[in-house]
């Protein structure tokens, strides 16, 4: 079991986190005709957005109360009901999630009574969904606000019915961490088809955020996404697989809403994690597996083999939310490779359980001093902990959010086998094209140049 080291300063820095509020944000970015409503400061709002857009290049829709001194002192309850009635006559969105920021927390605001009044007083826009959500950015991580609105978005949109399990007998729901690239949804979505079966990803960003051009030529909702209809039939499942151990939260609420039973996995990320989730949809589907997976399967074991080389005892130190550091801890010790450093922007229960020795709650200021004295070779973190490695003078692999300084990061595919193959392809790369080389050793008995040599006396 990991120690977990919590954090000893009084101040955070170079931050390693990004903020609940946002991570809350991005699951609403997932739902068809959506729009995430931030209750706080314009300044919060415009703060996340610029995250989202530097990262994702795409525009990203996003509204706020835009709570000023008067209401974060009286009270911002009327920010709430005005802004709803401003977006749904404007708008007319499926969806809105309303996620609260630190300063609407402190303030001591109260959503659902808000939610209530706004209800009571507009009923003709009883139509709309609306999904309140608690994510202060005080406190957790991404993850964990992601985690929390999908947890919220199917304790609040997913009927309670345990009548009605496998109605749909090829239906398959999935619930996916906020570490899982639109690439990498693109993969879960492909492989579960390949079965014959028919994904449901709760929340879907393969279609919202895959960074592609639109006809409309403005939207002011997300494109794409899942539908509330469709989410609405996740109890009629045959199954529901949930990648990540950040979502544990949601996944006990659909299991219990639904009765649908689930098998659960972490980053599908390295051999045995692929290995794990394809046999999974063999054994749902009954179907054997397809020729594509058995041949990308012997394509990594070959790349394994190409890089085990130069990862094998390699010095790696890893900055990023729970789900994202275990899953890469995971592949680097199957090849060989130490996680001599680890760092976390918030505790998670899953990190527990994890083999590496220690693992700091912290931020990029710990991570480059831990790095330092383990003398790593190559850092794994996102656009932030670039000043680090360059400090340090070793290379950056770049994962996670945000990525504002490598174009297309954002839709990377990681898991799968292929995706494990160019992660292991990449590592070797930066480690080799780094490699200052070892000393050469000089014997004390090898004969000197002549220029060293003594002269000879006659």
């Amino acid at each position: 079991m990991a120690e977990i080291l919590n954090r000893k300063k009084a101040l955070a820095v170079s931050p390693l986190k990004a903020s609940q509020t946002m991570g809350g944000a991005l699951a609403f970015l997932g739902m068809h005709k959506a729009v995430p409503l931030m209750h706080g400061s314009q300044g919060c709002t415009a703060f996340a957005k610029v995250f989202f857009v530097r990262h994702f290049r795409e525009p990203v829709p996003l509204q706020t109360t835009a709570m000023d001194q008067v209401s974060s002192v009286m009270g911002a309850d009327d920010n709430i009901v005005e802004a709803l009635k401003t977006i749904c006559e404007k708008s007319r969105p499926k969806v809105i999630g309303l996620v609260s920021t630190a300063l609407a927390e402190t303030q001591g605001c109260d959503m659902n009574r808000a939610l209530h009044d706004f209800r009571k007083a507009h009923p003709e826009y009883a139509d709309v969904a609306i999904v309140p959500v608690a994510t202060p950015d005080f406190s957790g991580c991404f993850e964990s606000g992601f985690a929390t609105a999908v947890k919220a978005i199917v304790e609040t949109l997913v009927p309670a019915d345990r009548t009605r399990v496998g109605q749909r007998p090829r239906q398959v729901n999935v619930l996916c961490t906020a570490n899982l690239t639109p690439g990498d949804l693109e993969f879960v979505y492909e492989s579960i088809e390949s079965f014959g079966l028919r994904p449901l990803l709760i929340p879907d960003l393969s279609g919202s955020l895959d960074g592609h051009l639109d006809d409309a030529p403005f939207n002011p909702l997300t494109t794409g996404g899942l539908e509330v209809e469709e989410l609405a039939s996740a109890g009629q499942s045959i199954a529901t697989l949930v990648v990540g151990e950040s979502l544990k939260g949601a996944a006990d609420a659909l299991a219990e809403r639904t009765g649908v039973p689930d098998r659960r996995f972490g980053l599908l990320l390295g051999l045995d994690a692929v290995d794990d989730w394809i046999m999974a949809l063999a054994e749902i589907s009954g179907n054997p597996v397809p020729e594509r997976w058995q041949k990308h399967r012997r394509q990594l074991q070959d790349a394994m083999l190409d890089t085990h080389f130069m990862l094998g005892d390699a010095r790696v130190a890893i900055a990023a939310d729970p789900d994202l550091l275990l899953g890469f801890d995971r592949l680097l010790r199957g090849m060989g490779a130490r996680s001599v450093a680890a760092v976390v922007p918030a505790k998670a229960p899953s990190l527990a359980e994890s083999p590496l020795p220690c693992i700091q709650i912290g931020d990029l200021e710990d991570l480059e001093n831990a790095a330092r004295e383990a003398d790593a070779q190559l850092i794994l973190g996102n656009s932030h902990a670039l000043a680090c490695a360059e400090r340090l003078g070793v290379p950056l692999l770049r994962m996670g959010f945000p990525q504002y300084d490598l174009l297309g990061g954002f839709q990377r595919t990681w898991c799968g086998y292929k995706g494990t193959s160019q992660a292991l392809f990449d590592i070797a790369n930066l480690l080799v094209s780094h490699h200052q080389g070892i000393a050469p050793y000089h014997s004390i008995y090898a004969q000197k140049p002549a220029d060293e040599r003594p002269a000879r006396r006659h």
